[in-house]
Formats: structure tokens, sequence, C-alpha cells
């Protein structure tokens, strides 16, 4: 039975590390929100702005880059954000809850339905003016957000519903990343876009010809992102499609790294143990190449990963959230929130995510499309379709390429910040009525 249980905890372990790193993350996530917010009303709200938008300069001679710091966050630390999102698809595509047909259908479909619906809500507000081209904002997920909420609904938060959300959250980021490249995309320059495409020819064929080394792979990054940013198309994409390139095979097969690592630990235990740890060479030299043999058998997908999730989580969001959330709130709240685009992604976000997800969800599994999930009753997934709603992170950043208006733009973080709060809410509400049943 114990060995059952080692078992289990070791196929389960990837994914509660995971979600306990995406739940200090969210943590950490609404202490910036909140903490921008009451900067950007402050009596330093001057401050505040003036911060993001003075200018930095790199000067490499035949390139110069001169961008606010601002835009060097939504444009250059945001693209290692999109960068993990990337991995993260090609992770779940390869081998996770969307490696098949039958796993993905149902996140697949409450994916698609949260993102149909709450586009529709918001052109229903906004179609024929100014705020139209806000129609993705109310789209995309916070799985940060909604990953801490799931935490803080405790032990009883059944496990296939996390699965679930965080299946149908990599679905909702290809959708969003589709959007951004397709429709968020402004003034084209065609010799970028080919200088870009030689360069992602160069990462297929690096991948292809099975180089694991992660510094080849980062130095051509960085001119595939160099070429996007002079593009037109947003810079970001660059981290998706970097993404994808990464090698996602071992070097050594499983049998292969135990064979070999068991013999490296029998000549560990035969070596005399009379000396210092700091002065055992000859020990040193079995644990560094069991080391090597450990890289070995993990891809560079895992390596890279794993070493730029923390980064992302603890470091680039919340600076994203501290530098995007403040907006300074000048007149009465209500009136901003009735306002048609605030409106618009405030019930798109909040009512269309819930509709959508389940509604999309219900047919595919009435239609035998898709199975449903197992100890999951109807209200905790209701619940957790409305904690889907919660659109922080991806609705600012697509909220920044779709107006170049202030007011749209402080207006449009209202309606994210608002609906946001109300679907944390009330999702944590009904979910915790689900879960006594």
């Amino acid at each position: 039975m114990k060995q059952n249980k080692s078992t289990i905890e070791k196929i389960l372990s990837p994914i509660q590390k995971f979600l306990h790193t995406e739940t200090s993350g969210g943590i950490i996530l609404i202490f910036f929100t909140v903490f921008a917010l009451i900067w950007a009303n402050s009596s330093y709200s001057k401050l505040y702005f003036d911060f993001w938008h003075q200018y930095i300069t790199l000067d490499f001679g035949i390139l110069k880059l001169k961008y606010s710091l601002h835009h060097w966050i939504n444009d250059g630390l945001m693209v290692i954000f999109f960068l993990v999102v990337g991995l993260e698809i090609k992770r779940e595509l390869l081998a996770g809850e969307l490696s098949s047909l039958k796993k993905a259908a149902l996140p697949i479909a409450g994916a698609i339905g949260g993102m149909i619906v709450p586009a529709f809500i918001y052109l229903i507000f906004n179609y024929g003016k100014e705020g139209m081209p806000g129609w993705g904002i109310p789209m995309a997920t916070d799985i940060a957000f909604v990953v801490g909420l799931m935490a803080l609904l405790g032990p009883k938060f059944p496990l296939p519903l996390k699965v679930f959300v965080l299946a149908l959250a990599i679905v909702d980021d290809i959708g969003a990343v589709l959007v951004i490249a397709f429709f968020y995309t402004k003034d084209i320059s065609f010799n970028a876009l080919l200088i870009a495409a030689v360069i992602l020819l160069l990462l297929i064929i690096a991948n292809r010809m099975n180089i694991r080394s992660l510094l080849v792979y980062t130095i051509l990054g960085i001119a595939l992102w160099l070429a996007f940013l002079k593009s037109g198309v947003h810079a970001t994409i660059a981290g998706v499609l970097l993404a994808f390139t990464i090698p996602a095979r071992p070097a050594i097969n499983r049998e292969k790294f135990f064979e070999e690592t068991n013999d490296l630990l029998d000549e560990f235990n035969k070596v005399e143990n009379n000396k210092h740890v700091l002065t055992d060479a000859e020990r040193l030299n079995i644990v560094f190449e069991i080391e090597k043999k450990c890289e070995r058998v993990l891809t560079p997908l895992q390596r890279l990963e794993n070493s730029l999730h923390p980064w992302v989580t603890f470091f680039i969001i919340p600076i994203f959230a501290l530098a995007n959330a403040g907006v300074e709130i000048t007149g009465n709240y209500f009136s901003y929130l009735l306002e048609p685009v605030s409106l618009g992604i405030f019930l798109g976000l909040f009512l269309g995510k819930q509709i959508g997800i389940f509604l999309f969800s219900y047919l595919a599994i009435k239609l035998n499309l898709a199975s449903p999930l197992e100890n999951v009753n109807y209200v905790k997934f209701y619940g957790a379709g409305i904690l889907c709603g919660i659109g922080f992170t991806m609705s600012l950043f697509i909220a920044t390429l779709a107006f170049d208006s202030v007011e749209l733009l402080n207006v449009s973080k209202i309606g994210i910040l608002s609906a946001s709060l109300i679907s944390g809410l009330v999702g944590y509400l009904v979910t915790k009525i689900g879960l006594r049943n």
C-alpha cells in the first residue's frame, strides 16, 4: 500500500509543485496589484507614471534600442513569460492533458466557449465604436490567481477539476497567442520578418540536429526577439515560437539512466570513507558524473521551464502587474465601470467566461465528444468556470495592445480588475458550496 501511495505521489509531484508555485505567485501578484493601485491614486501618482515612462537606450552601433521602461517590460520581460507559456503548451501537447483527443476534448471545448462568448458579449456593447479593438481582452484567464483560489478551497477541491482548469488555461493561452499574432499586429516590416524566418529556420535545424545546449537556443532566441521587435508583429510571439523549437527528447532513456547511475552509486559506496567531502576527489568526480547523467535524462525543455518558471512567477509577472495595474481613478468609479469598454470587459469576463465554459463543456459531454470529470458535480464545475473569469495578466497585456488611448486603457483596466475581483469572490463561494455536497 505504501509503495502504491509513493508511486501516485511521484506521478502527481510535477502538478503539485506547479500548483504550489502558482499559489505563492498568486499571493505576490495580488500584493503588487494592490500596491500599484494605491501608488497610482496617492499623492505620489505623478512619480508612478513618470517612473514607468522614462526612456532607456541600448546602443550597439548597428542597432539602437530606445524604449520606455514600460515598453521594455511589456515587449522585453514579457517575452520570457510567453516563452514559459510556450514551453507549457508544448509539454501538454506532447505528454500532458492535451496529448490525446480524448484527454483534451473537454478543456478544449470549455476554452473555446470561454473565448467566444466573452468576445461576443464585449462586441454587443462596443461593435462599431472606438472601443471595438478591445474584443480580445475578456478572452483570457489568469492561471496564477485561479490556482491561488483553488488552493484556498483546500484539499477537498477535486484533482480532476484542477487538471481540467490547468489544461483549459493552456488552451486559453494558445487562443490568446493566436489573437495577439493575427489581430494585434500593426505596421509590418517584411525585411525584419524575413530575418525572423531565417533565425526560426536555424532554430528548427538545431532542434532536428538534437543540439541540446541551451546557450545556442538563447543566442538565436535573442536574435529572433530583436527581429520581431522591429517587424511590427508583437515581440512576445518570438517567445512562443522559440519554445516550440526547444528539444523535448532526453539524451538517454530511463533504462540507461538507471543502469549507469546504479553503477556510479556502486563505485561511490566502494570508495573508502576516510576523507572529508571537500577533499575526497574520487567521490566528488562520481557525484559530478551522476549530475551529468541527471542532466542528460532531463529534456532541454524541462530544464529551461524549471529554471525560468520561478523567475516568471515571482519576478516578471509581479513587475508587469506593478507597471500595468496602476490606474488613476479621478472621477466616479461606477461611471467608469458603466463605460461600454469597461462594461463589455466586466460582463465578458464575469458572465461570458462562466456561461461559455459551462455551456460548451456540457454540450461536449452530451454529444459524447468528451467524458465528464470523475467525482465532480455541476456546482463544483460551474464554480470553477466562474473562477476562470479572473483574466488579470493576459487581459491587461492585450489591453495595452488594443488601445493607444490612455483614457480607453484606464477604463479597460477598471473593467478587468472589477471582473477579476467579482469572479474570484463569487467563484470561491459557489465552488465552496459545491464542495459540501
